[in-house]
């Protein structure tokens, strides 16, 4: 028998090597792993030992670290969230973090830049958290960063969702809605300095967004805001102020505590917490805003009814800026028979409107706390002259040179027989109306440029405007609080306030008043808006909360009509007002 040839010897003796090699393996691999099964586990290394072991991961979390140094504004805020480290962050998530209300795109991620270098416009310096307790880190050159220390527990006045505590500083009692508090927000520090916002609890209360770009109502030109950074809101169910991280980039603080998510930069909103008076919001780093919260119009007596809504803008489609202020002042402080009820239409941003709102009542008040003044409006039934001298008084008082708003005002006051008597006096084409016995009463003169009254005033001071002429350099207004640089280059402006006659408001009459801002009136007649009052009232007859619903409905109609300037109403029922003790004494 002949050999096999050569070729297949090896071939065969290839195969049989690979063979044996692969079981040789096999074998290894098998022992091995019963050998480190059998073998007990180290204990586990800490975080820095990690980073020390491991050069190049040290310098890829480098790159996340802020650069910022942050000794003067959060001196008592450290970056290690409760629940410790950020190693354990799956077990810091809030119930939010699974389900967040939208999901943003992070543009910028990963991007830092030097505390002293100049961040491109429109973008966002991202400040990322991190456990790292070294105190320096080094990214090119070395910034000195403050040793991180635990993370204090927040205090009551900011446990989210409220405590039950009682509310103080400016928050309402949970036994009394009809307490009104009024909001007022404004940027203290950074780049945006000296804007505000302001907001009332009506019902429903408009939040307000704070954001680097529109439509935010409270818009910080700041590289290191997001474009919709936070936002504060009503909460009706515990009646106080809350504010809310939306999923910024570099975090929200209140007091210098974290109220955004605790994996800041990941889009994920914060959960609510509430807001003091004198609370210091800060935005990324630099951006502080002061909060301001009052009962300023202390307790609203039944019978009244407040609603407001910026509107969607004509060509944006989008929300107004609100510029609209309401007020409402019912006994008015130290002068427990008046009361006082106003709209402030702001135009060339709301800082006007909010001054006047503060300053008229005042006026108001110190004048009548005079007794001599007091008793002759008491005597004579009429309080012309107060109106007039208050409002002489609050424009002197306000320095706007750029920024202007109408005011309507209604004062009522009642007599030792429980008998009524409401006067009102306005600025600009804001308005009020009265029906009393199913007669309507206008209140108010429309101060537009393009009104009869308005034109005749102004022909009768020698500068008649022409044929087809409606505005006076611009504004469709002649008379207004503010813009006293127009008012310097044209005496055609005037402040002085049109004052109507005091009506009187028997026991046996059924009156009822309607004070609302341009927006409503832009699209609703006087009269249909005495028709919505009367629907309203025989629709929620009987019902405690028949006025709010009154000036909702008033306000819906305008809406559905598609108003495209703020809409603010205040709806004050007569019969209903004479039973409240506070006032009607």
């Amino acid at each position: 028998m002949a050999a096999p040839p050569l070729p297949l010897v090896l071939a065969a003796a290839a195969i049989a090597s690979l063979v044996i090699l692969v079981l040789v393996v096999f074998a290894c691999r098998r022992w091995r792993r019963a050998v480190v099964a059998a073998a007990p586990q180290p204990p586990p290394r800490a975080a820095a030992d990690v980073v020390a072991a491991s050069p190049v991961r040290s310098q890829n979390e480098d790159l996340n670290k802020p650069l910022l140094e942050i000794l003067d504004d959060h001196s008592s805020q450290s970056n290690t969230f409760p629940g410790n480290v950020v190693g354990e962050s799956s077990k810091v998530q809030t119930s939010r973090s699974g389900t967040s209300p939208r999901s943003h795109g992070i543009s910028d991620s990963g991007r830092t830049y030097p505390a002293d270098s100049c961040t491109p416009q429109g973008e966002t310096h991202v400040i990322d958290v991190t456990d790292d307790t070294s105190e320096e880190f080094h990214l090119g050159s070395t910034l000195k960063c403050t040793k991180q220390t635990s993370w204090s527990r927040p205090d009551k006045k900011h446990k989210r969702w409220g405590s039950g505590e009682d509310n103080k500083n400016g928050s309402i009692s949970l036994k009394d809605n009809t307490y009104r508090s009024n909001l007022d927000v404004e940027v203290i520090a950074g780049p945006s300095h000296g804007i505000s916002c302001s907001r009332q609890s009506t019902s429903p209360t408009i939040p307000i967004t704070l954001g680097r770009v529109p439509p935010s109502d409270l818009v910080l030109k700041d590289s290191e805001v997001s474009g919709k950074h936070a936002r504060i809101n009503w909460n009706a169910k515990t009646l106080k102020w809350e504010i809310v991280d939306m999923g910024s980039l570099n975090g929200t603080f209140v007091n210098s505590r974290a109220v955004h998510h605790p994996n800041v930069g990941s889009r994920h909103w914060g959960e609510p917490a509430e807001l003091a008076d004198g609370d210091i919001i800060t935005l990324g780093t630099s951006s502080k805003l002061s909060v301001q919260i009052s009962l300023q119009n202390q307790r609203v007596p039944a019978g009244i009814g407040m609603a407001s809504d910026p509107m969607v803008g004509r060509r944006s489609g989008k929300k107004l800026a609100m510029e609209d202020i309401s007020f409402c002042q019912c006994p008015l402080q130290g002068v427990e028979q008046f009361g006082l009820f106003g709209i402030f239409d702001g135009h060339g941003g709301d800082g006007a409107a909010r001054a006047v709102s503060k300053i008229f009542p005042e006026n108001v008040a110190t004048l009548l706390s005079h007794h001599e003044t007091k008793e002759k409006v008491l005597s004579y039934s009429d309080a012309s002259d107060v109106l007039r001298y208050a409002f002489t008084m609050t424009e002197a008082a306000i320095d706007h040179e750029y920024e202007g708003c109408t005011a309507t005002v209604l004062l009522i006051w009642f007599d030792q027989k429980k008998d009524c008597f409401a006067q009102c006096a306005n600025l600009g084409d804001s308005a009020c109306v009265m029906s009393v016995n199913g007669k309507m009463i206008e209140m108010t003169e429309d101060h537009r440029v393009a009104s009869v009254t308005e034109r005749a005033r102004i022909a009768r001071a020698g500068q008649a405007l022409k044929a087809g002429e409606v505005r006076i350099n611009g504004l469709n207004l002649a008379r207004m609080f503010g813009d006293k640089f127009l008012k310097e280059q044209d005496s055609r402006f005037s402040s002085e306030p049109y004052v109507s006659q005091a009506v009187h408001i028997t026991k046996a009459c059924t009156a009822f008043a309607v004070i609302a801002s341009d927006g409503l009136w832009d699209v609703i007649s006087t009269k249909r808006a005495v028709q919505l009052v009367v629907e309203g009232r025989e629709r929620n007859s009987g019902d405690s909360a028949s006025a709010d619903k009154v000036a909702n409905r008033i306000l819906s109609e305008a809406r559905n009509l598609r108003t495209k300037d703020n809409t603010s109403v205040i709806f004050v029922d007569f019969d209903i007002l004479r039973t409240d003790h506070c006032i009607a004494k």
